[in-house]
């Protein structure tokens, strides 16, 4: 069971490192093969089906997309806790919308798939 001290902290240090733009400190919370599912990978790259697998493709994935979202901004709003997952919501305010993301957890506490749902 994620602990919610845990994952308050997770997703307040998550949020920090998406405004500052620390892919690296950001890349540390995940496992080499993790996989993330999110309809914003489409705009980047249409073939994906929506999913990108592993550490390295998904930074790629990341810098892209903060290249072309240069003001992105992020305030939390809740910290949801599952059995071995976290969920983040949190409003992005340069595009105005919410988003919830699911992150699922392994034994070593990294984090080794995403998936992302926006309003």
């Amino acid at each position: 069971m994620i602990d919610r001290q845990f994952a308050r902290s997770f997703a307040t240090a998550w949020i920090n490192c998406w405004n500052t733009r620390d892919l690296d400190q950001l890349m540390q919370h995940y496992t080499d093969d993790f996989i993330i599912e999110t309809p914003y990978a489409l705009k980047i790259y249409p073939d994906c089906g929506g999913i990108i697998s592993g550490k390295k493709h998904v930074r790629q994935y990341w810098e892209t997309a903060l290249s072309k979202l240069t003001a992105l901004h992020f305030e939390l709003l809740e910290v949801l806790t599952g059995v071995n997952a976290t969920s983040i919501y949190y409003h992005n305010t340069i595009s105005g919308k919410n988003a919830v993301e699911s992150l699922f957890f392994n034994a070593d506490g990294k984090v080794e798939r995403v998936i992302v749902m926006y309003n």
